[in-house]
């Protein structure tokens, strides 16, 4: 039920997209979007994700009397993003992370302008992004991942879905966006010859590039009886043709995002788990773990399929911090 302060926010945005749309800026920038689509092959995510930064950065041009891309400058840019992070254009506050990302959107709208010669350079090449201070992911302790996973009732066909979507979740480190994308083709099962059946799953993650996780004996377990005793029934809900589907909702259509959220947030407070759950709690977790447990920092980098392995290095920040936690607790020298 969407509450008064929803309805603000909602029709908020539709004012922003009314504003910016019949502006005489928004053909160019509708220009950039075409080109991400068709040229670049940009998700739907991302393209929803540029077309909602891009919507509030046009509003605000167009309040500022900027209808051309030539006539805007660095300074313009600056202030806007000044704007996002204390809300004086009226949207909601960005934090300092939110607010970098939303810059990323309008550096590559002002890049593509500068290359199709719509101005004559990078407006936005030479603006500082806030500096982001660098929070540590939360992981949950191993003992509270057994009690997430071991919640949901097994007996039931949505209990054998969610034990095998967060069996998978731990087990791989995959997004959430990239679970739900799964459909049952993606599973590859192999037996080779006198030794144990090994499964992957081909993940497709962000920019559309694929890899393959490997499912450890748990998870394959648990993902086996969900295909063979709780998808059929399932499935059985869609009332039309079955959906492909790995994670199927109990209307038999494909889980959304929002739904395999609510799952983990809703798993989380049957268990008694008070510590903050989120969307990436699960992939923090398997990281975590793996470091901990003496796996290669590269072989992580591959799994959560992380572009450069700077971004997995921040996990071993973490099993640093652990590790000193543990030791002033222990060590009857160290405090």
């Amino acid at each position: 039920m969407s509450t008064s302060a929803d309805r603000r926010a909602a029709g908020h945005r539709a004012e922003l997209r009314a504003m910016a749309e019949s502006s005489a800026l928004w053909p160019e920038v509708a220009d950039y979007l075409a080109h991400l689509r068709i040229e670049r092959g940009s998700s739907a995510n991302t393209l929803a994700s540029y077309q909602r930064d891009l919507t509030r950065y046009a509003a605000y041009l167009t309040t500022r009397g900027a209808h051309t891309p030539a006539v805007v400058d660095s300074g313009d840019i600056a202030e806007y993003l000044q704007a996002v992070t204390t809300g004086a254009d009226g949207g909601t506050v960005l934090s300092e992370r939110s607010a970098a990302r939303m810059l990323a959107s309008v550096r590559g709208l002002h890049k593509y302008w500068a290359q199709e010669g719509r101005t004559g350079h990078d407006a936005a090449a030479d603006v500082v992004a806030p500096k982001i201070t660098q929070s540590l992911p939360k992981a949950l302790s191993v003992h509270e991942v057994t009690q997430l996973i071991d919640t949901p009732n097994p007996a039931e066909p949505l209990g054998l879905r969610d034990r095998a979507l967060l069996e998978f979740l731990y087990a791989t480190g995959a997004r959430i966006s990239e679970t739900v994308a799964l459909d049952v083709d993606d599973v590859h099962a192999f037996q080779p010859s006198g030794e144990e059946g090994l499964v992957l799953v081909r993940v497709t993650g962000k920019g559309n590039k694929q890899r393959m996780v490997p499912l450890g004996r748990m998870a394959q377990k648990a993902l086996g009886d969900y295909l063979s005793a709780g998808r059929p029934g399932l499935a059985e809900k869609s009332g039309r043709r079955a959906s492909p589907a790995l994670f199927l909702n109990k209307l038999g259509s494909r889980l959304s995002r929002q739904s395999a959220w609510e799952v983990l947030k809703k798993t989380a407070g049957a268990a008694g788990i008070t510590a903050e759950v989120s969307p990436h709690t699960l992939r923090h977790s398997c990281a975590t773990h793996m470091l901990d447990g003496g796996a290669d920092i590269r072989t992580v980098q591959e799994l959560l399929g992380h572009a450069s392995v700077t971004t997995t290095q921040i996990y071993t920040k973490v099993t640093a911090e652990s590790l000193q936690e543990q030791y002033v607790t222990a060590h009857p020298r160290a405090r």
